[in-house]
């Protein structure tokens, strides 16, 4: 009982203190657009915020930014944009793609906007960062596996329906990171996507199959940390599972699975796993009320978390993933609000990814705004439900993680340990 005790007490130390809160630079006292803000845009809003991009305003330069400047200081200083959810102040920090602003550069753009939105000095400006085009892949996939097209007419409802397609993957071969990329994104309310190595599998019937990557709105890639993987086994296809909504106009789509993979013969260290867990029971949402709905997952091995990405629906503003140790202690790893519109996999650190014992409970808490107070709402005066149509609601979280022997748990505990000790 001691060692369990003291497993939780290093993880406490593990989880929430493993990297130190970055350097950030002073505020400076009288920040012009070139010189201090125009650094932060290009680090966390170039890349949606240009010409022909998804972002409904350029800020490439001091000319388009200029008109926008109050509006921008609206938005960061209540944390809408970039759009990054995770709460600061809740769990780990550290995250491999964090676009998300310190509270000093949030002050800045503040005080920039606030002292009349200077341009400043032109030579102060940072050389330009080149983008890639929208829709570009954000890896470099090895293999790219293309659905049918798929004609969504302009007034219908929902449809849900699979596709099988060869992959042209014929020796087994570990993923190291994959992307679904939608065609229109405008229709593509999500798509699951597996291995099928059933040469007699059906069509709406995964059972068998093996789970390979969620997309939604605003999703980004699946990239695995060094050293893990999942198995795509030889001459498997690949199921496309549609969910379909109508926008007013026809509109046709190809939707594409891009998988980077390890050199052939390579094994991974670990396995990693991605799976919806924390699943709520029944969704009970009145109307004109917020509720609070939980799942749980127990993990029977030792383990290691790589990624979170909540997952609900309109109503949902807000989600916690917690740990419930055997000792029944419990810690906070994080909670981020929620935006339908952005379906963001929060990809931990390798040295701040949580790590647990054998035994340990997954703790998915979940918020559902049913009010008129929330923008996202469209229909405050009914009851909503969980289910699989855009109206309904859902609540669990998508997470990655790979398993680790008891000797593996150890060294991490010790070796997190010994870097609290040396903060």
């Amino acid at each position: 009982m001691r060692d369990v005790r003291l497993a939780a007490l290093l993880l406490a130390v593990g989880l929430v203190a493993v990297l130190p809160a970055p350097a950030t630079a002073e505020v400076p006292e009288n920040p012009t657009f070139h010189k201090d803000v125009e650094p932060i845009f290009q680090r966390s809003c170039q890349v949606c915020h240009r010409p022909n991009n998804m972002a409904p305003m350029s800020l490439m330069s001091y000319q388009e930014t200029r008109p926008w400047a109050r509006s921008i200081k609206n938005k960061v200083e209540v944390r809408e944009m970039p759009p990054w959810h995770i709460d600061p102040k809740v769990g780990v920090q550290g995250f491999k793609n964090d676009r998300s602003l310190s509270d000093d550069e949030i002050e800045t753009i503040g005080l920039w906007v606030d002292n009349g939105a200077p341009r400043g000095n032109p030579e102060d400006a940072p050389s330009p960062v080149e983008f890639q085009e929208f829709g570009a892949w954000t890896i470099e996939p090895d293999v790219i596996v293309s659905s049918p097209p798929h004609t969504v007419p302009a007034e219908a409802g929902d449809w849900w329906g699979d596709y099988i397609v060869p992959s042209g993957v014929t020796s087994d071969r570990y993923i190291q990171a994959l992307q679904t990329k939608a065609g229109d994104l405008r229709v593509v309310h999500h798509a699951l996507t597996y291995a099928v190595t059933d040469p007699d599998a059906e069509l709406n019937d995964s059972s068998q199959d093996t789970f390979l990557n969620e997309y939604a709105v605003g999703k980004n890639a699946d990239v695995y940390p060094d050293g893990t993987g999942r198995l795509f086994p030889a001459d498997s296809r690949v199921r496309f599972s549609f969910h379909y909504h109508s926008v007013g106009e026809e509109v046709t789509d190809q939707t594409e699975l891009g998988l980077v993979l390890y050199p052939e013969d390579y094994e991974p260290n670990h396995i990693l796993y991605s799976r919806q867990l924390g699943q709520a029971g029944e969704l009970d949402i009145p109307a004109g009320q917020v509720t609070r709905h939980d799942g749980y997952q127990k993990m029977y091995l030792p383990g290691k978390l790589t990624a979170f990405q909540p997952h609900m629906h309109f109503l949902g503003t807000r989600q916690c993933l917690e740990l419930i140790y055997p000792t029944g202690a419990t810690e906070m790893v994080n909670c981020a609000n929620f935006d339908f519109n952005w379906h963001i996999v929060y990809n931990y650190e390798d040295d701040a990814q949580p790590v647990y014992p054998a035994g340990t409970t997954l703790h998915v808490i979940s918020y559902h705004d049913n009010t008129e107070g929330n923008r996202g709402n469209a229909d405050p005066k009914n009851w909503t439900g969980g289910g699989s149509r855009t109206i309904d609601e859902m609540a669990f979280s998508w997470l990655s993680w790979h398993d680790l022997t008891e000797d593996e748990y150890k060294a991490e505990l010790e070796a997190r340990k010994a870097l609290a000790d040396n903060d």
